[in-house]
């Protein structure tokens, strides 16, 4: 079984690149902010030009998916993802296939 990590900013990078299709901009006009509670668990709120959308774990996993399929291409649809907090690291992403 092969894994890998993402880094927190491969996993802003990857929400960047989601909401820059989403919004139809270029992901470098994309401003993220990361964030986690106990009680939301992990979310995100991705800019452009002042308008704000938020998004929630579901949402953070599918963008990491669209970066594994464009920016690894690799299979994402195989892969299995896990958000994890990490003290040092910040929001990192975990994934095996």
């Amino acid at each position: 079984m092969e894994k890998i990590i993402l880094s927190e900013q491969d996993v802003v990078n990857a929400i960047c690149l989601f909401h820059a299709k989403f919004r139809q901009v270029s992901p470098s006009e994309v401003e993220v902010e990361l964030m986690y509670d106990d009680e939301n668990g992990f979310s995100a709120e991705a800019s452009v030009h002042g308008q704000n959308d938020f998004y929630k774990t579901a949402n953070l996993i599918a963008a990491i998916r669209l970066y594994i399929d464009e920016q690894l291409n690799r299979d994402s649809m195989s892969a299995r993802i896990l958000l994890n907090l990490h003290d040092d690291e910040g929001i990192i992403a975990n994934i095996e296939w």
